[in-house]
């Protein structure tokens, strides 16, 4: 039986949107219904492979970092909706953090499928097939960063040397962290991963840096009235996962690849991959006003997978 307060509030809605509820009615009609394959787009979903060797754990490199870059996207989904939102409260806060915690540790968990889930061997020749990309040319973790802290603290000890008194946007990204992935400072001589990123990118991270001056994440959690033990533990275990155990996960599956035997092999985007992947070098921080100094001072020195 048809529920005609239903209809009635169908013919509302597009009433009070200036349109014609029977156009609509009309349309539905005639519509086809929905179904999975169609809905998620499978068909293209697992379409996107395009390996470039005839080795066959190239597609699970491929599925894997597609995966990667989908949990990013869930991460920055609900970032924007932490910084797009005009009125916050703790439960909203809170909620959205613990949902970004989830996504995070499903990806610092999964480097499994990375660290044995390919052969040795074939890994290390089908992966030069890549050169110059490389995953340091993530856009979404680098725009996830810039949601979620100011600029300066994405900028290591050895950057803030090169700082000068009163540094412009410009100047400190020309100074960030990732850069020493690609960068000679010394000669001023990019890579080629670090030169083709930032011509895709750059001014896309800068003009969203602009946007975010005084409403980044971490300024708007600092301007907040007593904030509960529960959202501080929360906001340090993000910090934790994603700028602590990430990276030193990422740092051992590239250490079982490239040095597993002790001949420590080079990045495919060139970068001095030891160092460059661990966080006390890295030293990103997205809160530190809720770390103290001794914590701060020994950022995952003594952390443990």
């Amino acid at each position: 039986m048809i529920d005609q307060k239903l209809i009635d509030a169908l013919e509302e809605k597009y009433k009070s949107q200036g349109e014609n509820p029977n156009t609509y009615l009309a349309g539905l009609l005639q519509a086809k219904p929905i179904n999975y394959w169609d809905y998620i787009q499978v068909d293209t979903l697992l379409s996107l492979q395009k390996p470039r060797t005839d080795f066959k754990d190239e597609e699970i490199f491929i599925i894997y970092h597609q995966i990667t870059e989908l949990y990013l996207k869930l991460i920055r989904h609900e970032v924007e909706q932490l910084v797009e939102a005009k009125v916050w409260s703790e439960e909203f806060v809170l909620n959205k953090v613990k949902r970004i915690n989830r996504y995070t540790y499903i990806l610092a968990d999964s480097f499994d499928i990375m660290k044995y889930g390919m052969d040795y061997d074939d890994y290390n020749i089908f992966r030069m097939t890549l050169a110059p990309a490389s995953g340091f040319q993530s856009a979404q973790f680098r725009f996830i960063e810039l949601y979620f802290t100011r600029v300066e603290n994405l900028i290591n000890s050895k950057g803030k040397e090169r700082l000068s008194e009163n540094p412009s946007l410009e100047e400190l990204f020309a100074n960030i962290y990732w850069r020493d992935a690609g960068m000679n400072y010394q000669t001023g001589k990019r890579s080629k991963t670090l030169e083709l990123f930032e011509e895709k990118y750059l001014e896309d991270f800068i003009q969203l840096a602009k946007k975010m001056e005084g409403n980044t994440i971490e300024e708007r959690i600092d301007q907040m009235d007593n904030p509960s033990e529960e959202l501080i533990s929360a906001l340090k275990k993000l910090d934790e996962v994603y700028n602590i155990r990430w990276p030193l996960i990422h740092l051992d599956t590239a250490q079982h690849y490239l040095d597993k035997k002790g001949e420590t092999k080079a990045a495919t985007g060139g970068s001095e991959w030891k160092k460059y992947l661990h966080p006390m070098y890295q030293q990103r921080k997205f809160f530190p006003n809720i770390w103290s100094e001794e914590e701060k001072a020994n950022w995952a020195k003594d952390y443990e997978l």
